[in-house]
């Protein structure tokens, strides 16, 4: 994907998740979504385990991982849609996304430029980087799509 459509595709989603970072999710309910809902609709244990295709022991056990963080997405997405409801399942990054990506790529130009300054005064060659320079290695560095390399 060429450099342009990048930042097309990155300012659209950035715009997509604004709201949710704005507004966060209801926090979850202390025995989870699942319990919380089939309770609240008045379905037992054996009714919710008939729907979802399982053993009624099993619905137990699927609850509590739900409320501990470890369930999987495929059978939370069944036990949604056996209570009738729509699995909701997205990432809302704390900043906006070109903020991330601009910031790794700062932090990588400034480490450069660092290097650079350090060997040219090992060299009695005392440089000094205008704030421009980072910028502009900055673009450079967003433009190449090389940020996220290990370094």
């Amino acid at each position: 994907m060429n450099p342009h459509m990048k930042a097309v595709v990155l300012r659209e989603l950035d715009r997509e998740l604004a709201t949710m970072r704005e507004s966060p999710p209801p926090p979850v309910p202390a025995g989870g979504w699942v319990n919380a809902i089939r309770r609240a609709i008045g379905m037992t244990e054996r009714q919710l385990a008939g729907r979802v295709g399982i053993a009624q022991s099993s619905i137990h056990s699927l609850e509590r991982s739900e409320a501990n963080g470890t369930i999987r997405l495929d059978t939370l997405r069944r036990a949604a849609e056996a209570l009738d409801c729509e699995l909701v399942y997205v990432l809302v990054p704390r900043v906006p996304l070109h903020a991330v990506v601009e910031e790794r790529a700062r932090e990588i130009a400034r480490g450069e430029i660092e290097r650079v300054r350090q060997t040219m005064s090992l060299e009695a060659q005392d440089v000094v980087f205008s704030p421009e320079s980072i910028d502009e290695r900055t673009r450079d560095l967003i433009a190449r799509g090389r940020i996220w390399e290990s370094r």
